[in-house]
């Protein structure tokens, strides 16, 4: 098995020494059962996972958090090269090489020749070398060099979190010209979006006049929910706004209010479900008058 990390050793630990504990988790018979049963895809969403509670531990500013998440992702990248190198792949030390080489490589302002760090950081540079660099990887893999295989977009991850990826594939879209000149044809645009969705979607309002159940919405209503909500994260493109950050706060700003809604109602002997929406809805703007009101020291 090698060697075996002892925890009550002095001093820190290196990730060498993670290394050795991943791969002792890894060892048929003597390794843990569930680590053993593990493969890439299962292992996939809890990578995706740490990555959102590192996101989490950076929005609500708490770095102790942040040093334990950056822990967890990085047992993540551990994790998957470990069962790489069991497969023949490649290993933790080819990973780590792969990604010094390529900042060495996509930074010759600060690592290249005297000249190259003369000249400075130069725009688009970052693009064009990584271009380059998908070229000769297109081509030691026998692919279509120019990407005709798979297009402009075809890089775009699949498994990014929808807005994220609505707005990678409305930037690469953009670099070839293919993008509204300004802000206010997205503004109109997402109204005529609106209006198509509030159309179609009405008269199939479970709650509103009633003719129709979830389950009988028509196709066209979700395609025009989701074309509403690609333009919005057009909007957020243009503005320069993080769409799933703003989503993040708009979800934390609700959490917020609804507990000062539940808190309010438990002072008067209430819960939600014993109050009703007028009560409730004027304990929320009681809620946003109370995070309006200037802070004083």
């Amino acid at each position: 098995m090698g060697a075996v990390v002892n925890n009550d050793d002095a001093g820190k630990k290196t990730i060498g020494d993670l290394l050795v504990v991943m791969a002792a988790l890894r060892t048929p018979v003597t390794g843990c059962a569930w680590d053993l049963e593990q493969d890439f895809a299962s292992i996939a969403p809890y990578t995706l996972e740490e990555a959102y509670e590192v996101a989490d531990a950076i929005e609500r500013g708490d770095l102790v958090d942040l040093r334990e998440e950056l822990g967890d992702l990085l047992l993540q990248v551990v994790y998957h090269a470990r069962m790489a190198e069991e497969a023949g792949a490649f290993d933790f030390h080819d990973v780590t090489d792969g990604i010094t080489r390529k900042m060495l490589r996509r930074h010759p302002h600060v690592f290249g020749t005297p000249a190259e760090r003369a000249v400075g950081l130069q725009k688009g540079a970052w693009d064009r070398i990584k271009a380059a660099e998908k070229v000769e990887k297109a081509a030691a893999k026998g692919d279509d060099a120019n990407g005709e295989t798979g297009g402009l977009l075809a890089d775009v991850p699949l498994p990014l979190p929808a807005l994220l990826r609505a707005v990678k594939l409305q930037s690469k879209a953009a670099k070839v010209g293919f993008d509204w000149p300004s802000l206010k044809p997205v503004f109109d645009k997402m109204r005529e979006e609106l209006a198509e969705l509030e159309e179609v979607a009405l008269p199939h309002d479970p709650r509103g006049e009633g003719e129709a159940s979830q389950e009988q919405l028509p196709e066209r209503v979700r395609e025009e929910f989701g074309d509403l909500l690609f333009v919005m994260a057009n909007v957020a493109r243009h503005l320069n706004v993080d769409p799933e950050d703003a989503l993040r706060a708009a979800n934390e700003k609700f959490s917020r209010r609804f507990r000062y809604i539940e808190q309010r109602l438990a002072e008067r002997g209430k819960s939600p479900s014993s109050s009703d929406l007028i009560e409730m809805d004027a304990l929320w703007d009681e809620a946003k008058d109370q995070e309006r009101k200037p802070t004083t020291g």
